[in-house]
């Protein structure tokens, strides 16, 4: 399966909701997620600060702010033929 990783932090009600959009995803489709959390990582604050969540698929940056099923289905098709 794929790698999916959220940049996120501490009470972020957009993380939140990308995190039930994920969890539903996972029903179907084939990958893991896990959520880092920015605060204290001053490069990741710098890069990720104003955006989160940040949602990165096997290391490239996917989309920020919200899970969109469709993009995101499309995202890991591609990137499974690429594997």
């Amino acid at each position: 399966g794929n790698r999916v990783v959220v940049y996120s932090r501490q009470n972020c009600h957009l993380c939140d909701v990308a995190f039930e959009a994920l969890n539903a995803l996972q029903g179907e489709l084939d990958f893991e997620w896990t959520k880092v959390l920015i605060e204290g990582d001053l490069e990741l604050e710098r890069k990720y600060g104003e955006q989160v969540p940040v949602i990165l698929i096997d290391g490239d940056q996917h989309d920020f702010w919200r899970v969109d099923p469709e993009r995101f289905r499309s995202s890991l098709e591609r990137h499974r033929q690429r594997q």
